[in-house]
C-alpha cells in the first residue's frame, strides 16, 4: 500500500507562538529541527501529524499534514480507503483544535477512535503475520465453503435426495481426524508449515471435486477438503492472536474474519454460475484448485509466530495432550468443549442448508439465493465483526459471547420458520449478530490455553464444534420430512446453542484487558 497523505490549510488571527504553544500543550506535538511540530505513531495506524506554522501580517498560516506509510501485503484494497479515512479525520481534528485555541475557546474532546482502527501499534513483522494468515484465510474460506453453497446444484446433479444430502455433508465432517493431526502439528513443528500445507490439501481436495464421477467420490474429496479448512481455520487464528499487541488481539481476530468473509463472499458471487447447466458448480471448485498456483507466495511472505520460536528455542514438551485435561486448563476445555457442541448443532445445518432451503421451500433460483445472501450476508457480517472485535476489546469476550450467540440464534430461527420479508431482515441481523459471537468466542479458544498446547487445544475443541455439526446435519436432514420441512427441522436445532448461550458461556472466564501470557501462563 502507497504511502497515503491528507493535507489541511487553514488562516487562524493568532500568532505562531501561541499556536505552537497550543500544539504542544493541546495535542501533545513536539517540535522539529526545522521549526514544525509533529507527533508519530498517534494510533495502530502509524499516523504522523505534522503542523506547519506561516507568519503573514495580522496571523499565521497553518498547513496540517496526515501521513502515513502503513504497508499491509494484500489487503492495500481495504486498508487504503480506511486509512485515508483515518489521516482526513486526524488533520480535520487537528486544524479544529489549533482553531479553537486560537479563540479562545475550550480544548475539544479526543478524536473517536474508529473500529476499524487498532488500539495499538502493530510492529512491520505483526503486520506482515496477520496479513499473510488472514490471505490464506480468505482462500481457505472460498474453498471451503463451495459445497455449502453449491449444495442445491450438487445435489440435483448427483440425483441426491435431501437425506443424502445431510449425510454427505454430515459425512465430511469426518476429516476431523486429518484436522486434529494437522492443528496438533501445529504445536510440534509450527504455524507456518501447517498453514500453508492445510491450504494446498484444500486446493487439491477441491480440484478433484471439480472432476468428481460419483456423488461418493465427491464426498471423499469434500471431506478432505473440510479437514483442511479445519486446520487452517484453527492454526491460523492461533498464530494472529499470539502475535498481535496486549490490547488488539480481538482485533487480529477480526481482521482475520473479515478476510474469510470476503471468501465466502466470493463463493456467493460465483453461486450464479451453477445457474449455466446442471455441471455449472464445477467451474467454481476448479477456480479453487487453481488457486494452488499461489503457495509459492504466500510460504515466502507468511513469517513463523515469534512466540512460537520463543517457545521452541526453550524445550521441546509441545503438544502434549494430557496438559489440555490438567487441573489448571481442564475445566477451561471442558466447558469450552460443550459449548462448540451445541453451537454447532444449529449452526451447520444452518449454514450449509439455507441454500437448499431456500430453493425447495421459497423457490429461489440459484441467482435469487445469490442476491438474497449477498445482501444480508456480505456488510452485515462485515458489522458483526466490527461491532464484535470493538466490543471484545472494550466491554469483554464473555458478555459479547453470551448476548451475541443467544441474538443470532433467536433470529436465525425465525428465518427458517417464516417467509417474506423475515427471510430478509431477519438473516442480516443474524449475521450480525453471529460475526460477534464468532468472533468473541474464537477468541477465547485460543486465549485460554498456553503456547505449547494452543494448536493441539484448538483441535480438540475442533473435534467437538464438528461433532456437533455432523449430529445437527443428521437431525435436519432425518427429520425433514417428519417435521414437514427442512426449515422446521433446521429451527428445531436451533434449541442447542440458546442453551449454550444461557448455561454454559456465562461460566467461562473473562480474559479482556489482560496480557496473553497471565491468562495462560506456560507450564514448561
Amino acid at each position: 500500500m502507497p504511502h497515503v497523505q491528507r493535507r489541511m490549510l487553514v488562516r487562524l488571527d493568532a500568532s505562531p507562538a501561541t499556536l505552537a504553544e497550543s500544539a504542544r500543550t493541546r495535542l501533545a506535538l513536539t517540535d522539529r529541527p526545522d521549526g514544525s511540530l509533529e507527533r508519530s505513531d498517534l494510533d495502530g495506524l502509524a499516523a504522523t501529524v505534522r503542523v506547519d506554522l506561516e507568519p503573514d501580517d495580522a496571523g499565521t498560516h497553518v498547513t496540517v499534514n496526515a501521513h502515513s506509510a502503513l504497508h499491509v501485503p494484500y489487503f492495500g484494497w481495504f486498508f487504503g480507503p480506511v486509512l485515508a479515512l483515518h489521516l482526513r479525520r486526524q488533520a480535520r481534528y487537528t486544524a479544529a483544535v489549533l482553531t479553537a485555541a486560537a479563540e479562545g475557546r475550550p480544548t475539544l474532546r479526543p478524536l473517536r477512535r474508529s473500529p476499524l482502527v487498532p488500539s495499538t501499534a502493530f510492529s512491520a513483522s505483526q503486520i506482515q503475520l496477520v496479513a499473510a494468515a488472514a490471505a490464506i484465510g480468505a482462500l481457505a474460506a472460498f474453498g471451503s465453503s463451495l459445497f455449502g453453497q453449491n449444495s442445491d446444484a450438487i445435489a440435483k446433479s448427483f440425483h441426491a435426495s435431501d437425506a443424502n444430502l445431510g449425510v454427505a455433508l454430515a459425512v465430511t465432517r469426518a476429516g476431523v481426524i486429518v484436522a486434529l493431526v494437522a492443528a496438533s502439528l501445529a504445536d510440534r513443528r509450527g504455524r507456518r508449515i501447517v498453514l500453508v500445507a492445510s491450504f494446498a490439501g484444500i486446493c487439491l481436495a477441491n480440484a478433484a471435486s471439480a472432476a468428481a464421477p460419483t456423488f461418493v467420490f465427491f464426498t471423499i474429496a469434500q471431506t478432505l477438503t473440510r479437514a483442511f479448512w479445519n486446520a487452517v481455520i484453527v492454526v491460523a487464528s492461533i498464530a494472529v492472536i499470539e502475535n498481535a499487541p496486549e490490547g488488539a488481539r480481538a482485533y487480529a481476530s477480526m481482521m482475520l474474519g473479515i478476510a474469510a468473509g470476503a471468501g465466502l463472499a466470493l463463493s456467493v458471487i460465483l453461486l450464479p454460475v451453477a445457474d449455466l447447466g446442471s455441471d455449472g458448480w464445477r467451474l467454481a471448485f476448479a477456480v479453487s484448485g487453481a488457486s494452488i498456483i499461489l503457495v509459492p507466495m504466500l510460504w515466502r511472505s507468511l513469517p513463523e509466530s515469534r512466540r512460537y520460536e520463543v517457545l521452541a528455542e526453550r524445550t521441546e514438551r509441545r503438544g502434549r495432550f494430557r496438559e489440555v485435561f490438567d487441573r489448571k486448563y481442564g475445566r477451561r476445555f471442558a466447558l469450552l468443549a460443550v459449548a462448540a457442541f451445541l453451537t454447532n448443532v444449529f449452526s451447520a445445518p444452518s449454514s450449509q442448508l439455507t441454500n437448499r432451503y431456500l430453493i425447495d421451500v421459497h423457490g429461489f433460483s440459484n441467482t435469487g439465493v445469490a442476491v438474497l445472501r449477498a445482501v444480508t450476508n456480505g456488510l452485515p457480517a462485515l458489522i458483526g465483526l466490527v461491532i464484535g472485535g470493538r466490543l471484545a476489546e472494550t466491554r469483554g469476550r464473555r458478555p459479547v459471547a453470551v448476548i451475541a450467540l443467544f441474538s443470532a440464534t433467536s433470529l436465525q430461527i425465525v428465518f427458517f420458520l417464516t417467509g417474506g420479508l423475515w427471510l430478509w431482515s431477519a438473516s442480516t441481523f443474524a449475521i450480525i449478530a453471529a460475526g460477534s459471537a464468532t468472533l468473541a468466542v474464537g477468541t477465547l479458544d485460543a486465549e485460554l490455553f498456553p503456547t505449547e498446547v494452543r494448536g493441539t487445544s484448538n483441535a480438540l475443541l475442533l473435534v467437538c464444534y464438528l461433532g456437533g455439526s455432523a449430529t445437527g446435519l443428521a437431525l435436519a436432514g432425518g427429520l425433514s420430512d417428519p417435521l414437514g420441512g427442512i426449515g422446521r427441522s433446521i429451527a428445531l436445532c436451533g434449541i442447542a446453542p440458546l442453551v449454550a448461550a444461557l448455561l454454559v458461556l456465562p461460566r467461562l472466564p473473562e480474559t479482556a484487558h489482560s496480557a496473553l501470557d497471565d491468562i495462560s501462563p506456560s507450564e514448561v
